[in-house]
């Protein structure tokens, strides 16, 4: 790349950053309706456009065949008019939640009278760097915004049209209401300098949140010098136990694989005790195969059932999102937390079983942004834990943890009252 066009690079992101920070405390002086409102329109807009998403998409599709995109990366990537109209309703609901600006979250009047209130304020212009669902962009607009926060989105390349034409639908929305557009950029440099540059924004942009596969998020975490809030890698567990209901571990072993594979909260290892695994894991295995799943198990899984495939020691730490399970037998639960303990990422991670005793046990010990007692992993999403659209699910324990939803996207202040105090 030339120095010429480094600097075309650094030039754009770098200008709807400002932007989007001139734009920032016009956002502060809107009311919740008039928040409400703009995002009732661009949900409108979505629909009523969709047509013409849908054709920038196809391009991004097409562009993704020509490469040999994977089919599950292809399938994050498409948009049809339910997945449009999905993301609308996500503005609706968005536009349903509380607005968390200006709540009064602490109220203290000291003994020399000064009267002190902590309230919620928005974090600023927030920067998004993220890979291939478009849906993304509307999420992260429609959190953004209603929470007076200015956003500043760097797609990847794949879903560079799609990007585009849903942005372009977002600010004609917006230029009919009083929320200001410039408020919402779209990074369109489709190199890596665009990333590498806005990870060094500080005065233009307040935090960063990485949203994608393991390389993006630890070069964001690793390199950048605004504040990450890191959403991280999902490799994801489901552990039965050897009291689990055969029916109910099945169904959530076929949900928490294939319902849909190529997202973050996906199982990505099967964990089985021996005595379950003895009387069930060959009829589970197959029902697996016939949802087009590649089984890989361990020494004890593949003694169990030979069809299994070898499971090398990377695959333990791998991320598939794709039809593709890690087996292993265990011996008990204390066996399955160890395994989880060197392999998770703290994202999700499920128990099957009837034993009280050790639902307590894992639901304390596990250390992850959600934990579940007979229940699918793919319940961790903003949706389902009514938050509406999520701006990303974070692995991290500070500023914020699992699904994010409004809240996550706050700061405070300390407003303090006073009649003439000094001090002494």
């Amino acid at each position: 790349m030339t120095n010429t066009n480094q600097s075309q690079t650094a030039s754009e992101a770098a200008r709807k950053a400002a932007l989007a920070k001139q734009a920032a405390p016009k956002l502060g002086l809107l009311t919740t309706e008039q928040k409400n409102h703009a995002l009732l329109r661009m949900a409108d807009s979505l629909v009523a456009e969709a047509e013409s998403i849908i054709a920038a998409n196809t391009e991004d599709l097409q562009r993704g065949q020509e490469n040999g995109t994977s089919a599950s990366l292809l399938d994050r990537l498409a948009l049809n008019h339910k997945r449009i109209e999905a993301m609308a309703e996500g503005l609706r609901q968005v536009v349903e939640l509380p607005d968390p600006i200006g709540e009064l979250l602490e109220e203290t009047t000291r003994p020399n009278g000064l009267h002190i209130r902590k309230l919620r304020v928005p974090l600023g212009v927030i920067g998004i760097i993220y890979e291939a669902r478009p849906n993304v962009t509307v999420d992260a607009a429609g959190l953004c915004l209603k929470t007076g926060n200015a956003v500043v989105l760097r797609g990847g390349s794949s879903a560079l049209s799609s990007n585009k034409r849903i942005v372009e639908v977002l600010h004609a929305a917006l230029s009919e209401t009083d929320l200001p557009a410039d408020a919402l950029q779209l990074v369109e440099d489709p190199s890596r300098a665009s990333v590498d540059e806005m990870l060094k924004l500080n005065g233009l942009l307040d935090v960063l949140i990485p949203r994608g596969g393991a390389s993006l998020i630890q070069n964001v975490v690793k390199n950048a010098t605004v504040p990450v809030i890191e959403t991280g890698a999902g490799i994801c567990h489901t552990y039965i136990d050897a009291s689990a209901q055969v029916v109910m571990a099945l169904q959530i072993g076929l949900n928490a694989k294939v319902q849909r594979p190529s997202v973050c909260n996906s199982m990505e290892t099967l964990l089985v005790h021996r005595a379950f695994a003895e009387r069930h894991l060959s009829m589970i295995a197959d029902q697996f195969v016939q949802q087009s799943v590649e089984l890989r198990g361990d020494v004890e899984a593949r003694k169990l059932v030979p069809a299994f495939k070898e499971a090398a020691d990377e695959d333990w730490d791998t991320e598939y999102n794709d039809y593709i399970l890690n087996v292993r037998v265990v011996n008990d639960i204390d066996e399955a937390l160890e395994h989880i303990r060197l392999h998770g990422t703290m994202h999700s991670e499920c128990i099957v079983t009837e034993n009280a005793e050790n639902a307590v046990r894992f639901l304390q010990e596990v250390d992850a942004a959600a934990v579940y007692h007979n229940a699918s992993t793919r319940f961790t999403d903003g949706f389902e834990f009514g938050f509406g659209a999520e701006i990303g699910i974070s692995t991290q324990k500070l500023h914020a943890r699992g699904p994010m939803g409004l809240p996550a996207l706050t700061s405070t202040k300390y407003c303090i009252q006073g009649s003439g105090q000094i001090r002494g």
